[in-house]
């Protein structure tokens, strides 16, 4: 009988664009629904964007946009590149939505019902100047323990882990104020009331990988378990408390429950009921996430679903972070690369294809070595499996298939019988194993048509029915690996459909060979990956992160040059320069002559400046908030002249642009009398 299955991964924060980190998480996941979906169980896959917080207000605030719209178009850039990726999601929501309310409203209900709700004050650090109370990191300063500085608000680099009181001489990142300390009433889960229940549900679920199990028994269970602080006091961008007007819960309180939140959306859409998903024990829960994000998914959300009366998760599957070239992900050395920029350069079947042969049920981290990744493409993809279709495909078309399949030494058979190993290995995650088994398979199939040597067939009028026989067994044998990979390749098993006229929908074809039919002209499936390709990816990662770098540089020197006390106050002291340093600024008096937008630019604007004569210069400046470009043409302006160019994606930047106030759509360019002439210094 098919199973009914519910799948998630962890809500993407509506904060930034998806990288190739996140997408192990998000690729594993796809993987084992489309396992799923091909075994003939019936298995949805819900997601959201998580989008509360005081990130998201802060970041909306700069950027001059409310929240709801920053959330929406960060929403249409994660959808985007997760299709891009052939990530399917039965339904994508948010938890900023009337479903996630309504569920956290339950939620919070059930926890009060059962007494679990304490609130006390906390002493808190609060930015006087961006109007706020502060998360941990959103502080810098210096470590009580060792005296090392600009540490972050809850731990040292020394090992030393505080509370943000503590840190000396604190400053808020958001303004660079210093913070005040404030008391606000916050909320409280009694987790240490579901002590009993949480451990037994760890002991007898078999929800969790051992190493897993046994690090929550020997780090959190082994002691009374603290109270979980589960609101925020305003301003807070999320939903506020009900029973508590002014306070709000906390992210990682309705972050989850967007996970229901997500499939009643789905429900409502296809005629559904929650509670047959939520809360039937014929219903199997699957969570993936990153080993990051493991004390919530283990102790406080079951403890919210077993008060709430939903279902307890199945598994939760863990999995470890990405390294490249053994190296963990940077923007300086571009390999902190987006989804964006990758499917710029490369093909998305070819990092689902190596991040399956990494993954494992183990919490381990993987790396993407990037010789690696171009030797196991090219080898096992085009070498192996393509090839095997390729050397028979462009004859037969002429022959089509054997009424009857052919002999072929048990080849079919005993690729047919590895099914059950290699379905039990996507099964239990453990996808590096099936593709081992799949390559094994794809080794032993290619010899065949090696040795066949259908080529000289072809030659030779009186052997065409034994070319019919060798296409006939190859491109089955084909058809088999891509049965096998379709879950990992869905690319690739669409191809092979088109060319056999035979749409792969289930798991059991691979056990019955395709005879008798036409074949489509062939055509080219796979390219081999380029060592250049994989270069350019890399500079232009370095280069969105330069582009960055020039954009917050411009807003930084608007603030610099804004003299009020109040942004004194707010922008904290760089290090000492002397006189003779701030001597060797060369401020000239120059005209735009002409602005445009940069398209593929969030903050830039491209201006061609005049410093007299035909001394021009090509400068990005962040300003493309506050200005529009025909608003900048002809005016006089104020630029860094001998800043050292910047080479970007766009081209050169050879100067800067100064201006003041807070940035975003705040920013005002400073300008000159029109009585100055372009070129001059400015003193």
């Amino acid at each position: 009988m098919p199973r009914r299955i519910l799948v998630t991964s962890a809500l993407p924060y509506a904060n930034g664009p998806i990288h190739i980190g996140h997408l192990v998480e998000y690729i594993q996941t796809d993987i084992w629904v489309r396992f799923q979906k091909l075994s003939g169980n019936r298995c949805i896959y819900v997601c959201a964007d998580d989008t509360h917080g005081t990130a998201i207000m802060i970041r909306a605030r700069k950027e001059g946009r409310s929240e709801e719209e920053l959330i929406t178009a960060m929403s249409e850039s994660h959808q985007r590149d997760f299709a891009g990726f052939g990530i399917e999601f039965d339904n994508y929501g948010s938890t900023h939505s009337d479903e996630n309310r309504k569920v956290c409203g339950r939620v919070w209900a059930a926890l009060r019902e059962k007494d679990l709700i304490v609130q006390r004050p906390v002493a808190q650090l609060y930015d006087p100047e961006a109007e706020t109370f502060l998360a941990d990191r959103f502080v810098r300063g210096t470590c009580p323990k060792c005296g090392r500085t600009d540490q972050p608000g809850d731990n040292c680099v020394c090992g030393h882990t505080y509370s943000p009181t503590d840190l000396i001489d604190p400053k808020s990142t958001l303004s660079g104020a210093t913070p005040e300390i404030r008391e606000a009433i916050h909320l409280f889960v009694e987790l240490e009331k579901l002590h009993g229940f949480l451990t037994k549900w760890i002991d007898e679920s078999e929800a969790l990988q051992t190493e897993t199990a046994n690090y929550l028994k020997g780090h959190f269970l082994a002691d009374e378990l603290r109270d979980w602080d589960i609101s925020r006091p305003g301003p807070y961008f999320g939903f506020e408390i009900p029973d508590s007007p002014g306070n709000f819960w906390y992210v990682w309180f309705d972050a989850p429950i967007g996970y229901i939140a997500s499939t009643q959306q789905w429900c409502d859409a296809n005629g559904e009921k929650l509670e047959d998903w939520w809360e039937s024990d014929e219903c199997e829960i699957h969570h993936f996430i990153g080993k990051d994000i493991t004390y919530f998914h283990t102790l406080f959300w079951p403890g919210m679903l077993e008060t709430a009366g939903f279902n307890l998760p199945t598994k939760v599957r863990i999995h470890g972070f990405l390294t490249v070239d053994g190296e963990k992900m940077s923007k300086s050395t571009g390999t902190l690369i987006s989804a964006e920029t990758f499917l710029k350069y490369s093909k998305p079947s070819y990092l689902r294809y190596f991040y399956a042969t990494k993954l494992t049920p183990r919490v381990e981290d993987l790396d993407l070595a990037i010789e690696e990744f171009a030797d196991k493409i090219n080898s096992d993809l085009v070498g192996k499996v393509v090839n095997l279709a390729s050397r028979v495909g462009k004859f037969a078309h002429a022959t089509g298939l054997s009424t009857t399949y052919p002999e072929d030494g048990g080849l079919f058979e005993a690729a047919a019988k590895a099914g059950d190993d290699i379905a039990a290995a996507y099964e239990a995650c453990d996808y590096s194993r099936a593709m081992r088994r799949i390559m094994e398979l794809a080794d032993a199939a290619n010899p065949f048509v090696e040795h066949a040597k259908p080529w000289e067939m072809k030659r030779d009028p009186a052997r065409q029915r034994e070319l019919q026989d060798v296409c006939t067994v190859a491109l089955n044998l084909f058809r088999q690996l891509a049965i096998y990979l379709a879950p990992v390749l869905p690319e690739l098993a669409t191809q092979c459909s088109e060319l056999l006229g035979e749409p792969i929908t289930s798991w059991d074809q691979s056990k019955t060979p395709l005879t008798g039919t036409p074949v489509a002209k062939f055509k080219r499936m796979m390219d081999r990956v380029q060592p250049e390709e994989i270069t350019k990816m890399i500079e232009e990662s370095k280069a969105l992160a330069a582009e960055a770098a020039e954009a917050n540089a411009t807003e930084a020197a608007a603030a610099a040059f804004n003299d009020s006390d109040e942004a004194l106050k707010a922008e904290p002291l760089a290090e000492e320069i002397t006189i003779d340093d701030f001597a060797k600024v060369d401020l000239r008096v120059a005209r735009v002559i002409a602005a445009e937008h940069v398209p593929e630019a969030n903050k830039l604007l491209k201006l061609t400046l005049s410093l007299g004569g035909d001394h021009r210069r090509q400068v990005f400046a962040g300003i493309k908030a506050a200005y529009a470009p025909e608003d900048l043409v002809g005016r006089l302006v104020v630029m860094v002249a001998n800043l050292k160019p910047r080479k970007m994606r766009f081209g050169l930047s050879e100067g800067m642009v100064t201006a003041s106030g807070p940035g975003g759509a705040e920013v005002f360019i400073l300008g000159v009398d029109d009585g100055a002439v372009p070129g001059q210094r400015v003193h």
